[in-house]
Order: C-alpha cells, then structure tokens, then sequence
C-alpha cells in the first residue's frame, strides 16, 4: 500500500502547476514574489510524513532518534536533542548548562546585534546579557570579548550571524583559557565551516532552527548538538519533561522487571514515571523527524545553491560598489550563507525609500532581525551591561538590510533584483 501511495503522491505532485518556483521555472518579473526564505520541499517529504502517520503513533519516537543521529553525525558530533524550535533549543541549552555547571547566574557576552530568543534564555534564567559589538564580518567581535570580560563573566554565546562564521577557534581558546562555557547559536549557519571544522562543533554545545526559511526545515523545530555525555542525559530529561526514562531507559519496556523495580518512597513504581529534573515539554511531532531526514538528504544541494546565489549577488552589486557594502568574512571561514547582507553607504540613499521600492517590485527584503536590541521596548527595563561603543552595531541597524538566496531563487530572480535596484539608484542618485 505504501509503494502505491508513493507512486501516486509523486504522479500528483508532479502536475501541480505552482508547488515552488524552483521546479516550476515559471518566473514573472514583477508579479513573482522573491521570498527571502522558502521552504524547498517535493514528494519525498510528503510520502514521508504519510508513512509517519500511518504508522499511528504521533508522537517523538524511532524516527526521532534516526533524525537525531543523522544530524549527529552530519555535524560529526556525538549526540543531538531534537527540539520543537531553534528558540526552545536556544532556552533548553542554557537551562541544561546551568543545571550542569551549578551556575546562578554571572554574565554571559553575546553581541548586541541579535535575534531576541538568542539573548531571551539569558535574561528568562537570571543571568545577564552582556552586550558588545559586531566586526567587519557582522558577527561578534573577538577584541570586544576580550574587553568585556570580568569577573562576572561565566560564558559567552556565540550567533554565527547570516551563515558566516564568526572567528569561533579564537574564541574557543579565550573561553577555555578563562573557563567559560561556549555556546554556538547555528540558527543560520547549519553547514558553515571554520578552519576546516564544521560550525557547532567548537563549545559545549550548538543549536539550530529548522523554520521554513532556514537550510534545512521540518516545519517547526531545533537541535542541540554536544559531544558531553553528562550535559546529553540533562538535555533529554529537561525536554521530556524531565522524567528518567526519557533516553537512557527507552528499551526498558523489554525488561519489565527493572521496569518496575524502581522505588519511590519505599513503594515500587514505575520507571517512566519517575522524574530526576524540573523539565519542560518541547519535542516535536514524529512526522517533523520524518520530514527532516528527507531534508537532510538535500543538505549539501541546498547549500551548494545558496552559495551559488550569493556569489552571484555579490559579483553583481560590484556595479554599486560606491552605494552599498558587502561584509566582510574571515579568512578562515566557509560560510554557508543564509541572506545576502549589505549595507547602506550613501547618504543619497535613505533605506526606508529603498525597501519600499524592492518590496512593491515583489521583492521582499529583510532587517537584522531586532537590531540594537536594548532599543526594542520589551527590553527597557532588562538590566544589560554593556561594554561597546557599538559603532558595527549602530551601523547595521540603520543602514543594513538583507536578501534571499535559498535554493528557491533562480539567476532570472537575481538578474532582476539587480535590474529594480539600479533602476532606484538611477533615480534617487540623480535627484539627490
């Protein structure tokens, strides 16, 4: 029955006349939305999730380990916690690391320029965010780190900002050297590289966001990868809500005796119902997993085209080299790259005008997620230190912006962004 289904989801899917832009071609300039992220997605994923459901049972379970382990060794790593989002991974992680390292709290240096659940964890698990600046990459700066630690400091966590590696081996050594804990947020950078070692693979631990938009999807969900077996067993208790019997006992059906032997105030109880943390519930659906390891097949394909688009866009914007700047990237680095950034450098150019412009050609742009973070008024009373001038960060929040390069976008999409934005800069450089 399974084949059967497979045939005919592939035969349907196969005369769906707009499934994405990529395998339909059809591309018209002016009416065609260019997202900056697009779920890439075929019969694969589809036949996948209805074998999943099938199978009857909803919840985290055998594909869920294969996901993780796939993922693991992907990375290179030995264990990966499956999570419901990269922002639960982002809040999971820290939690686990507190718990581990009996911490109550100290600053922890993360960059200004952020996503709000990379520094939310902090400030929700009583520790304070240390803010400082970004470099010429637009990641965190490794001279800010060194000027913004004390002796409060008990870690730092690192965003590999748009998929380029941040000067992470450097930082690596700073950490070990004044025994911090190194966190790496991957949200955008699942299959960056620096030094020739997979980012995610240089502190305790990693996380990683599968929303629609980024490398990788399964609708919803996050990882945590580590290679420490003792921070691994807190990660999967706290995310099953914090029961025992979470990973370390998951044959333990098999053995019905050591099932229920354990003790509970002298009473004989049941494993599965025994719980060694304060835990939480952030797994997600069985069929999320089954929708990953598809996506994991295409990983590479999907990042070989990213880098193609990127590489294009910027051998293109060449010709406004005297409008907008294109970061930098450390020498070291292999990013696989999640937008295309740029900034702003003419003074002509006022970038509200300009994104206007871009989004009423369906061309959708995108900020650097909350910007200066302090200045968003959810966090004006949140106690920061913070150790910058910030000049890198200033500049990206007023001047900077960023476009699509998922495996969604073609050369005609790129050729016409190019064409739209010379079209706004002839214009307004004339008038102004």
């Amino acid at each position: 029955m399974q084949e059967e289904i497979n045939r005919k989801i592939k035969a349907i899917y196969e005369n769906i006349e707009e499934v994405i832009i990529s395998q339909t071609n059809k591309f018209i300039p002016g009416k065609t939305l260019i997202t900056t992220g697009l779920a890439v997605t075929d019969y694969n994923e589809i036949n996948a999730v209805i074998k999943s459901m099938l199978n009857g049972w909803l919840g985290l379970d055998k594909k869920g380990r294969e996901f993780e382990n796939q993922f693991s060794k992907y990375l290179n790593i030995k264990y990966s916690v499956f999570v419901n989002s990269g922002s639960s991974a982002n809040l999971l992680l820290l939690d686990s690391i507190k718990k581990l390292y009996n911490l109550g709290g100290g600053e922890v240096i993360t960059p200004a320029l952020t996503f709000p659940t990379t520094v939310n964890p902090i400030i929700q698990l009583g520790f304070k965010p240390a803010l400082i600046d970004i470099d010429e990459t637009i990641n965190i700066s490794l001279k800010s780190i060194e000027k913004a630690f004390n002796k409060n400091t008990c870690g730092i966590l690192v965003p590999h900002i748009m998929g380029s590696p941040a000067k992470i081996k450097e930082i690596s050594g700073f950490a070990d050297k004044h025994n911090l804990f190194l966190l790496e947020d991957c949200c955008q950078a699942l299959g960056s590289k620096y030094n020739n070692r997979m980012c995610g693979t240089f502190g305790a631990a990693s996380t990683f966001s599968f929303y629609p938009s980024h490398k990788i999807t399964t609708g919803e969900g996050g990882m945590i990868s580590t290679d420490n077996i003792e921070l691994y067993k807190i990660l999967i208790s706290r995310r099953d809500w914090g029961r025992m019997a979470a990973e370390e006992n998951k044959s333990i059906d098999k053995n019905l005796e050591e099932r229920f032997d354990i003790q509970l105030d002298n009473t004989n109880y049941d494993i599965k119902y025994i719980y060694t943390e304060i835990g939480y519930n952030l797994k997600p659906l069985e069929l999320q997993a089954a929708i990953g390891l598809e996506q994991l097949k295409k990983i590479n394909i999907f990042n070989e085209k990213r880098l193609k688009n990127y590489t294009l866009f910027k051998e293109k914007f060449e010709m406004f080299k005297h409008v907008f700047k294109v970061p930098k990237i450390h020498p070291e680095a292999e990013p696989c790259f999640f937008g295309f950034p740029v900034i702003i450098m003419s003074t002509k150019i006022d970038r509200r005008e300009l994104l206007i412009f871009l989004n009423k050609h369906k061309i959708e742009t995108s900020l650097f997620f909350a910007g200066y973070i302090t200045k968003q008024s959810a966090y004006k009373n949140v106690d920061f230190a913070v150790y910058d001038s910030l000049i890198y960060n200033d500049k990206i929040t007023k001047n900077g912006f960023w476009l699509g390069i998922h495996p969604g976008i073609t050369e005609e999409m790129i050729d016409y962004v190019i064409e739209v934005l010379d079209k706004f800069l002839k214009r307004n450089l004339m008038e102004r």
